[in-house]
């Protein structure tokens, strides 16, 4: 009898597990304490058998673009169901409103809705979005902390969602209309240049990342070994302008020297081999950013 139990919670057991979906979760709130460790305490309490996983916790304190940013980099490698938690919430205990945004992609986001869902909302369509309604939807006994909402009510929320306790439809009450967007520079194509937004940087090696992709690029005729003529721009201030080629990897060009290329998710970089392009050139990011390229001849 005992061996057929075994058997039994053997066979039922991966089931389980595969059953319930992932959380991955983004913060603002670095790893040197304990704020981290008691959000995942939180959906383990949820559910022990919850597979978690971290994006990142080194978001800039209180800088909701690049938090929608990494957003987007990441979710759509991730399958359908994940549910991602981003916790940069500035305005935590203010009237901005909690929600869970299920995109047309199948990915669910748990989040306050401060611009955080700019870039999903846009690339991978809204399907439906819910505030989250904290009577039902809140870590219990919580009720008197007004400043931890990552613990009590995103992680709480997300855990309980990624782990089937909770349907979409019962973290709340559904919400019309659009989320709050942050303005940004779109990629675009006119008088024989593309202009665009620096919206990241690869911040381990200080690449500079743009919005342009090969749509752009093919538009104005660039190819592999051509160059370009970039210009840089910060809320409408010249900061850099250079000519460099555009080449497949950073190896293509000596060390120390300046190249273009494409990276990752297959959009317009600029860098320095072996050196930091942004560091070099003192290039930021963010909304205030925008660049124009053109066909050097």
């Amino acid at each position: 009898m005992k061996r057929t139990a075994f058997l039994l919670i053997a066979i039922l057991l991966p089931a389980f597990v595969t059953a319930q979906r992932a959380l991955v979760l983004q913060t603002d709130f670095g790893t040197k304490d304990g704020a981290v460790a008691a959000m995942k305490g939180v959906a383990f309490g949820v559910s022990p058998a919850m597979p978690v996983f971290d994006l990142t916790h080194e978001i800039p304190p209180y800088n909701i673009w690049e938090a929608a940013y990494r957003l987007y980099q990441t979710a759509t490698y991730w399958p359908a169901g994940t549910v991602f938690v981003s916790v940069i919430d500035p305005g935590v205990g203010s009237n901005r409103k909690s929600v869970v945004l299920l995109t047309k992609s199948g990915h669910y986001f748990v989040t306050p809705d401060n611009g955080t869902l700019t870039l999903v909302a846009e690339h991978l369509g809204i399907e439906a979005l819910r505030e989250i309604d904290e009577s039902r939807n809140r870590l219990p006994g919580s009720g008197n902390s007004y400043t931890f909402h990552g613990r009590d009510v995103y992680a709480y929320t997300g855990a309980r969602l990624a782990a089937g306790k909770i349907p979409f439809d019962s973290v709340g009450p559904l919400l019309t209309g659009a989320v709050v967007a942050i303005p940004y520079k779109k990629a675009q194509v006119s008088n024989n240049k593309a202009s665009g937004n620096i919206p990241i940087l690869d911040v381990q090696y200080g690449n500079v990342w743009t919005n342009i992709g090969e749509k752009e690029l093919a538009a104005l005729g660039i190819r592999y070994g051509d160059r370009i003529k970039i210009s840089i721009y910060h809320e409408n201030l010249f900061k850099h302008q250079s000519v460099i080629p555009f080449v497949t990897t950073f190896s293509a060009v000596q060390p120390g020297f300046a190249l273009a290329y494409y990276n990752s998710l297959m959009q317009l970089s600029f860098a320095v081999n072996e050196d930091s392009f942004s560091g070099k050139y003192q290039i930021g990011s963010g909304p205030g950013w925008r660049v124009e390229i053109e066909k050097f001849k």
